[in-house]
């Protein structure tokens, strides 16, 4: 195998926060995961038993859980701590946020169910790939957006204020402020208007 790191004495997380290649086998990178999915868990059982008092255990999951943020269970991590949401931000069933880089979603958002936002990436050459190299891009969320359901966005996107992406779409580019984006990939349809105020 490849010595990809030769003369680079940083930790494959240290590697992985500064959004470089890095290998997934780092141990406080492992420990972090492993709390992400007790907690997780831990979440989802006790919001059957009383949504409110589930939410420390939400806010010790996520790096930033803005006041009156809300997130229906079950939802998948792979830290947590990479993850900030917005003050008012609804987020449907079934959220999967790998948060190798940070996911920051703004406020009065709406997350649809099974929307994935996905930061993680994979060499396109098929060697280092299969050496299991891989690095992520941060993924930004405006306030007031609204995530159709099973939406996906890609590493390294910004959606823009106030946006609306259809159900289904695949986010792959940009979306800036103020716009209907839908399909695979995303692609704006139109600007948001004044004949959607009652709509």
């Amino acid at each position: 195998m490849t010595d990809y790191f030769a003369g680079d004495p940083r930790t494959n997380r240290e590697r992985m926060l500064a959004g470089d290649l890095y290998i997934a086998d780092d141990p406080e990178s492992g420990r972090i995961a492993q709390r992400a999915v007790q907690l997780a868990d831990a979440y989802h059982r006790a919001a059957v038993a009383d949504e409110s008092a589930a939410r420390p255990l939400l806010e010790a999951l996520v790096g930033h859980l803005g006041e009156g943020a809300f997130v229906k269970p079950p939802l998948f991590v792979d830290y947590g701590e990479n993850i900030s949401i917005g003050e008012r931000t609804f987020v449907n069933y079934n959220l999967t946020a790998l948060d190798v880089a940070a996911i920051t979603i703004g406020k009065d958002c709406q997350i649809g169910p099974n929307v994935q936002l996905l930061t993680p990436t994979h060499p396109i050459d098929p060697e280092p790939r299969r050496d299991k190299l891989e690095a992520a891009q941060p993924i930004t969320i405006g306030d007031n957006v609204w995530l159709g359901g099973g939406v996906i966005v890609c590493p390294g996107v910004t959606i823009g204020d106030d946006s609306v992406i259809g159900a289904g779409s695949v986010v792959t580019k940009d979306i800036p402020d103020g716009v209907i984006a839908v399909g695979n990939p995303a692609r704006v349809i139109r600007a948001i208007g004044a004949q959607d105020a009652r709509n």
